[in-house]
């Protein structure tokens, strides 16, 4: 049985006669980039005009949301935003014309704006909170974890020279933090991440490739990438002539397998981090930060279907792939995830990266036992 979709325009569900007619339909989820929607609509004529080029449902701006119901489990929104783009391809006698529609998720509406704005008193969090209440999205719970301490009027403020979004986009970069705007189960109920992603937890799917009854992803590229900074260092004169020193090799999230990247690699790769801070927690942040993104290191794209997988997959969530080695077998982080609907199916092409890979064989040394273990 596969994934049945509604899509709502300002907050309406489409009509039958609009999913008979709709040619196709993707929806990208990202971790930290925006989510982006596109549908083809053929083009024919009636009472004059073309259908759908004038069409209210695909003015600019028009909201659009598309919420998916897997065979097992409650409904999703997956993309609630607006319309941004049209593109219209015009043949002659109308025969295979086709208009295309791009829209982006609600964070969209953070980014018409540059502003120049001076916070003071405040952390990461607090400014995450009140920008994203401005626009009337919920901060998430973990918004406030791992937080900065306050900008104060001793040290130094946090000034914005940017839209909304792109200011916290270059907080969240600074800290290692993931930053987007998304809906759950309901259109129009917008939450906004300001957070560590979450690997703590069990994941939400298992992916098996191998086994002939209960497979339920397709073919897989892995690939992994050692140049990446395992440890990095910092330094700081503060205001108060005060000073401090930080060198760390550990990101502070959680490991979603044995080995990190110093371990797998076996060969440390510094960097310097050159960055203000007003004080020692923060310069530990913005290092944490660095390494946070770096450690990314493990890459996994393939492609699912949500009546096999009994599910649909979402970007920040944490999955596990079996069967594939002990090297690459575990747990990943869904990076992103490009949705294919149909009315007979909901392809899922996804990126998942995860810190760590897995154990190395007992006889691992060196770089030989490294390649050994591929």
């Amino acid at each position: 049985m596969p994934t049945t979709y509604q899509v709502l325009f300002n907050g309406t569900p489409a009509d039958d006669s609009f999913y008979n007619q709709l040619t196709s339909l993707e929806v990208e989820e990202n971790a930290d980039l925006p989510g982006a929607i596109q549908l083809t609509l053929p083009v024919g004529t009636a009472n004059g005009d073309l259908t759908f080029v004038n069409d209210s449902r695909f003015a600019p701006f028009a909201n659009i949301a598309v919420v998916v119901t897997p065979p097992q489990g409650s409904a999703q929104c997956i993309f609630d935003g607006y319309v941004l783009t049209a593109k219209l391809h015009l043949e002659r006698g109308i025969v295979a014309s086709k208009l295309e529609i791009w829209g982006q998720d609600a964070s969209w509406l953070m980014n018409i704006e540059e502003k120049v704005n001076e916070w003071v008193n405040v952390t990461d969090s607090d400014v995450a909170a009140s920008i994203f209440g401005n626009y009337g999205f919920t901060p998430a719970s973990e918004n406030s974890q791992n937080d900065s301490p306050a900008y104060t009027d001793d040290g130094h403020s946090l000034m914005q020279r940017a839209t909304d979004m792109a200011f916290l986009r270059s907080l969240a970069r600074a800290t290692g933090k993931l930053c987007r705007v998304t809906c759950a189960d309901q259109a129009g109920v917008r939450t906004g991440y300001f957070a560590q992603p979450d690997l703590s937890g069990d994941p939400e799917f298992t992916l098996n490739l191998n086994d002939p009854d209960a497979w339920n992803v397709g073919p897989l590229d892995l690939e992994w990438d050692a140049t990446r900074p395992t440890s990095v260092s910092a330094g700081q004169v503060f205001l108060d002539n005060s000073d401090a020193s930080v060198s760390l090799s550990d990101s502070g999230l959680t490991p979603l397998d044995a080995q990190t990247l110093a371990d797998f690699s076996g060969q440390t790769n510094s960097v310097l981090l050159a960055a203000p801070a007003d004080s020692s927690g923060e310069l530990t942040l913005r290092a944490q930060g660095l390494l946070e993104d770096a450690n990314w290191f493990a890459r996994c794209e393939g492609e699912s279907d949500s009546a096999r997988l009994q599910g649909v997959l979402r970007a920040g969530t944490v999955v596990a792939i079996e069967g594939i080695g002990a090297l690459n077998s575990g747990s990943y982080l869904v990076w992103s995830v490009r949705h294919t609907i149909g009315a007979d199916s909901h392809k899922m092409h996804f990126i998942l990266v995860r810190n760590a890979v897995g154990s190395p064989p007992s006889s691992s040394g060196g770089l030989t036992g490294l390649l050994g273990g591929l």
